[in-house]
């Protein structure tokens, strides 16, 4: 439930004086039921059984002389390192707000969907660089015993991507991991291809070609995370948020003259967060005005945390309003 809360002063929320002593009143919509959801289980679990497989592949790369499978390792090691980055933001997320620190930690969310797309990144550079050198310098592996092993990677990595399926939605972070451990059962499918298809015809090329095709569909992936993240770094609007819609909505509101100095910014991954200044004489219900406004914004936009500041004398223009003026 939205609160409203109203008072007047002599100031807006920036801090800075107005000369001509406008009335203003504040309204704030605190909702809650949009904080990231409870993943810790996921977490836990994707950490275990990734950590375990890393284990069975470095014994096995080393046990068949499978450069593939070492290589394979050391990606699903950032994996875990990955997996254990999301899970220490979404923890840090629901930390509560205190000193200097006043939004709390919700903002490592983005930081660590932004540290995750850049991790996927990296790990296809080690890919790509693999591949050109088997390319290069093909060699034989036992095939039985990479397919059973990467077998048990398509399993491990399918089921750690399931369990984030349903949060990946709504949430960019667990969006992030998602799309990592999918990749990784992406890639350890084509390690079994490539070993079966070796097997069969003793092409030794068809491995390092699938892993460059891994890598490329790994980049189409990744890049709306990479996007995404930067942009909720640099505190544009959430993607699916139309602001020039949102200022309409707010300018068609009973007894509202103009909308300025309007920021739409991202709290976390999955809270958004919306200041405004609201020109309306009348304001003759300044508490249910705002707590309309709130109930609006949070029910349409999904923006659950909104602080309205309306100014009430139209013939002194506010030192904000100018577009340019931020």
């Amino acid at each position: 439930m939205a609160k409203a809360h109203a008072h007047s002063d002599h100031h807006d929320d920036h801090g800075h004086d107005h000369a001509h002593g406008h009335g203003h009143s504040h309204g704030h919509g605190h909702h809650h039921h949009h904080a990231p959801k409870d993943m810790g289980w996921a977490f836990a679990i994707g950490v275990v059984l990734n950590t375990g497989f890393v284990a069975a592949e470095v014994a096995a790369g080393l046990w068949t002389g499978s450069l593939a499978l070492l290589a394979d390792a050391g990606h699903n090691l950032s994996d875990v390192l990955s997996l254990l980055l999301a899970w220490g933001a979404a923890v840090l997320a629901k930390r509560a707000p205190s000193g200097r620190r006043t939004y709390g930690l919700r903002k490592a969310t983005i930081l660590a969907s932004l540290a995750n797309a850049v991790l996927l990144l990296v790990a296809v550079g080690a890919i790509v660089s693999e591949a050109a050198h088997r390319l290069r310098e093909p060699a034989g592996v036992d095939s039985d015993i990479v397919m059973l092993v990467a077998g048990l990677g398509v399993l491990i990595n399918g089921v750690t991507a399931a369990l984030f399926l349903r949060g990946s939605h709504d949430d960019l972070n667990v969006r992030g991991a998602f799309l990592h451990m999918a990749a990784d059962a992406a890639v350890s499918l084509a390690v079994v291809v490539g070993a079966f298809a070796m097997a069969r015809t003793g092409l030794l090329w068809i491995d390092p070609l699938l892993g460059l095709t891994i890598a490329a569909v790994i980049v189409l992936g990744t890049w709306g995370l990479l996007r995404d993240s930067m942009d909720l770094a640099l505190d544009a609007a959430p993607r699916g948020i139309n602001v020039d819609e949102v200022r309409r909505w707010l300018e068609a509101l009973p007894g509202v003259e103009g909308v300025h100095d309007l920021h739409i910014w991202a709290m976390s991954t999955t809270e958004t967060a919306l200041t405004a200044h609201v020109l309306r004489p009348g304001n003759a219900d300044p508490d249910r005005f705002l707590h309309d406004a709130c109930e609006g914004l949070e029910r349409r936009f999904r923006i659950g945390h909104a602080t309205l500041q309306v100014e009430t004398d139209g013939a002194h223009a506010c030192r904000l309003a100018p577009a340019e003026v931020v």
